[in-house]
């Protein structure tokens, strides 16, 4: 089966659609929520954010993330997935709502950012259950990887074109950060919407795996994550993968800061404004991210997910610097459009990985661990790009070792790569059509 008539397959999924549809919906949400914090953090004129500030924020923000990513998993594989979708949605459209209202009175800062961060960590769960439920709507290892392709990122493009209608609703005037999280808090509800034209039990897990009480659930989480550390564990292609997505995470992190201290303080001096450079960025990134979802069917079928990801890091690795060190606008932004295309399709190959090999029963504990991976190389990024940057962004020396970095994974992949072709094949004949290995 081709990528394309795969695609077409899947649309024809009345389930696959509708998990789609919540996917862009929530992640639309998102970027207009994330938008709006940052204009409000970071572009505030009665604000002086340092990177050190962004860092810190960020901090707050994500690391939620990683304390409720066991939790999260251990519940994943408990609760039923829609019920999850709808029921955080409907949530995060409370907190959003609360959220507008402190943007609107002037609270706080702490409590501002308390409602923020009790935003982004319902995001946890809604995002591990979308990731978790994507193989039940899926039927063959060839759409599960074009799945792969379409799903996230158009999540994360619904989260770019969220982001830009903040972006659009700043320009009309004051209170727009306040306009903008208010929106968000009505997307989170027609997902909640949606959601709940999914049936019960379709996305799994399957009623026997269910446990009767969530208190039972609790008491099980470190019982539940080390038994998914241990699974994890057995499925050495997957647990490669999520390392190599962690450093290429990481490498995104620090150049996202660098990105915001240019747009704050070094490109507004002799051009646009900081929000319009911003907007530029993250225009070039999602660009990034479409190119990343037409292309990375077709070349995890040819490469696999471990050749894929390797030539994403060496592409980085290449032009990532050759294109940012001169710190001028333009050339900055093609490096933002080539981190986008290699960050995706690195993510796309490593979600693909994970779904097919990891089982069922504890696909939701990896997620989540994933997750936390994620985030806290992200937010880590931060702390070291803090350290690092001076006040106007430039640093020659993180974008060299940014560059390092991906070179790093590069090679490490493609040594993976090449060994695992070299191999002899298990005789059971494991792995599938997509390239995907079942290694364990």
């Amino acid at each position: 089966m081709s990528a394309v008539r795969a695609l077409r397959v899947l649309l024809r999924r009345r389930d696959f659609r509708r998990l789609l549809a919540v996917r862009l919906l929530s992640q639309a949400a998102d970027g207009v929520y994330q938008v709006a914090l940052a204009s409000y953090v970071v572009f505030s004129p009665e604000k002086q954010a340092s990177p050190a500030a962004i860092a810190s924020a960020m901090a707050v923000l994500l690391l939620p993330y990683s304390v409720l990513g066991p939790f999260a998993g251990v519940l994943l594989d408990r609760w039923r997935r829609r019920q999850v979708l709808l029921h955080g949605n409907l949530l995060r459209t409370v907190l959003a709502a609360a959220t507008t209202l402190l943007l609107l009175t002037g609270a706080p800062d702490w409590l501002f950012y308390a409602s923020a961060l009790s935003v982004t960590a319902v995001n946890r769960f809604v995002l591990a259950g979308l990731s978790a439920a994507l193989p039940r709507v899926v039927d063959n290892a060839e759409a599960l990887v074009v799945a792969n392709s379409l799903s996230p990122t158009a999540g994360t493009l619904a989260a770019t074109a969220g982001g830009g209608l903040a972006f659009a609703i700043r320009l009309a005037g004051a209170e727009t950060d306040a306009i903008a999280v208010l929106l968000g808090a009505v997307l989170y509800l027609c997902a909640a919407l949606v959601a709940l034209r999914i049936p019960a039990a379709l996305l799994g897990p399957d009623p026997g795996r269910v446990a009767p009480r969530v208190s039972a659930a609790l008491l099980s989480t470190a019982r539940g994550l080390a038994a998914g550390l241990n699974h994890l564990g057995r499925r050495r292609s997957a647990a490669r993968a999520l390392a190599a997505m962690a450093l290429m995470r990481f490498c995104y992190g620090a150049l996202t800061i660098t990105v915001l201290m240019l747009c704050r303080a070094y490109w507004p001096l002799n051009g646009p404004d900081g929000m319009t450079t911003l907007g530029l960025a993250v225009a070039a990134s999602g660009a990034g991210f479409f190119t990343a979802a037409v292309l990375s069917a077709w070349a995890i079928i040819r490469l696999t997910a471990t050749g894929w990801i390797a030539v994403c890091a060496g592409a980085a690795a290449v032009l990532v610097p050759a294109l940012s060190l001169s710190f001028a606008l333009v050339p900055v932004l093609v490096a933002a459009f080539v981190l986008g295309l290699a960050t995706q399709s690195a993510k796309i190959a490593t979600d693909t990985e994970v779904q097919s090999a990891v089982d069922d029963a504890f696909r939701g504990r990896v997620f989540s661990l994933y997750d936390v991976l994620f985030h806290v190389s992200f937010v880590g990024a931060a702390g070291v790009a803090a350290l690092i940057l001076p006040p106007d962004g430039r640093s020659s020396a993180l974008i060299i070792g940014v560059a390092v970095v991906h070179l790093a994974v590069a090679l490490a992949m493609a040594r993976a790569r090449v060994s695992r072709e070299t191999s002899p094949r298990p005789k059971d004949g494991r792995g599938d059509a997509c390239g995907v290995s079942r290694e364990t």
